[in-house]
Formats: structure tokens, sequence, C-alpha cells
């Protein structure tokens, strides 16, 4: 399965004290792929230099970068689906160069979406992807 994370939801699956931390951990254990771009993974590298230390922001990254779950992708075109937040569409045109199966994401400006016919884009909240890796998870 490969899912692009929001960036909100990746800070969320961070923390080992989050209930959504079994999220992070079957990335690494190959529970699914994920699939970023360069533009992602900047964005993630900024948000989490604003949360944790750079060593720890460097070491979160290279982990990415390294795992072989990852799947980098280079999106050629974009698709400006998203109006009420733009930044957004890295995300979706990530996921739709990545063939990607989901955009995990809690953010209400993806809602947009499920009204747009093409390109096909599944996006489903970080509750609803933890229930698709961990269907016994309360």
């Amino acid at each position: 399965m490969k899912v692009v994370l929001d960036t909100n939801v990746f800070l969320v699956i961070l923390p080992e004290n989050s209930i959504y931390h079994p999220v992070y951990d079957a990335l690494y254990q190959g529970k699914y792929n994920l699939i970023l771009s360069n533009q992602i993974l900047l964005e993630y590298e900024e948000q989490f230099s604003f949360r944790y230390k750079t060593p720890i922001t460097s070491k979160i990254i290279e982990g990415l970068v390294n795992n072989n779950n990852f799947i980098f992708c280079d999106p050629r075109f974009s698709f400006n689906l998203i109006y009420h937040d733009p930044d957004d569409n890295k995300f979706v045109d990530c996921a739709v160069a990545g063939n990607a199966d989901y955009i995990v994401t809690n953010d209400r400006h993806f809602d947009v979406l499920r009204s747009i016919d093409f390109p096909s884009v599944n996006c489903i909240t970080l509750q609803d992807f933890q229930k698709i890796l961990y269907p016994d998870f309360l």
C-alpha cells in the first residue's frame, strides 16, 4: 500500500506517547510505503525544526530517506485542485504522480477532492488509516 502523509498527520504520529505512533512504527515494519517529494520533505523538515532540535530533525529526515519503504516521487504537473490552501496541492500532485492508494490527512481542505473525478485521489483520516493497519486497535 502506498500513501502520502500530510504534514500534520506526520507530526501526530511521531511522538512515542501518541496513540497514533503505531502508524509511524508500521512504516518501519514495512506495512506501507511512504511516497515523498522534495517539496514534502522540505515541509516536513521545516515543521519538525519548529518542534525538535536540529539533530533530532536531521535524524528523522535521514531515517525517512534511508527507509526501504520510502518512494521518491518528482511530480511533473500541478493539478491545483485545492483552492483554500494551495500549499496542500503538493500532497495531491505527489499522490497522483506516485499512484498512491491514499492521502492520509485530517485537513478539511482535502474534502474538495471527493467531488473531483479526475484525477482520482482517495483521502482518509489518520484514524481510518490506523484502522486499516491495525483492525483490532481500539
